[in-house]
Order: C-alpha cells, then structure tokens, then sequence
C-alpha cells in the first residue's frame, strides 16, 4: 500500500493522500473494514513519532461512518489526544474530497523498549 504521511505544522496532524484499488474490496465498490482499521492504526501510530517513541497498540477502536470507496481520493488525518505516562491516545480519521469523514478510530499505544522486548531482532 505504501503510505506517505507527512506532518501538517499548522494543523498539528499527520496526513495522508491515498486511493484504494480493488485488492481492498470488501462490499461492492468499497474497502473492506479491515482494510479501513489497518489504515487507522497505520496513521494513528505515527503520531507517537512526535513524542520519539516507540509505541505498540493496545487497543484500537474504529466507527465505520460510511462506506469508504474504491479508486477514489481519500486522506486519512491523526493527531495526539492525550499522553499519560507511557500510555499515547491518538485519533485518525478517513475522509473524501468533499471533507466528509467516512471512518473514525481512536487508539491506546503504550511506550516500549524496542531492545527490551524485541532483543535481538532490533537494529543497534
């Protein structure tokens, strides 16, 4: 899927410009919810980069707004909500062109030590 997000100063967000082929069918003419959830996280995570974090999500939760097209422009937005110790609250959003948002998720990423809980398998 190759997602490139890029970081709105002024808006205090992440961004995303992007299209879904057919491979993300789900309904007819539309993404499948996984598909929608997968984008949120994706989004939703890069949000801790502010902070120079290494975070894993612990809970995501998605509201399917409205069918979420294929082959048509979307973005997907994520912003922090709150930070409480290692515990990150972000939130993202998919919308069209017309600034309709289509999927809404919010997340629970807790901090980690990417040595301590990856050992070997992490670059030094």
């Amino acid at each position: 899927m190759k997602l490139k997000f890029t970081y709105d100063e002024e808006r205090d967000c992440f961004v995303c410009r992007f299209r879904l082929g057919k491979r993300y069918t789900g309904p007819p003419g539309h993404a499948h919810g996984g598909i929608i959830a997968t984008i949120l996280d994706e989004a939703m995570g890069k949000v801790n980069r502010l902070r120079q974090v290494v975070a894993v999500t612990s809970q995501i939760t998605v509201d399917y707004l409205k069918p979420v097209p294929l082959n048509k422009p979307l973005r997907v937005e994520s912003r922090e909500v709150k930070v409480r110790g290692r515990k990150h609250v972000n939130m993202g959003e998919i919308l069209n062109l017309k600034g309709e948002v289509l999927a809404r998720g919010q997340g629970l990423f807790v901090a980690i030590d990417p040595h301590r809980m990856f050992g070997k398998f992490v670059e030094r």
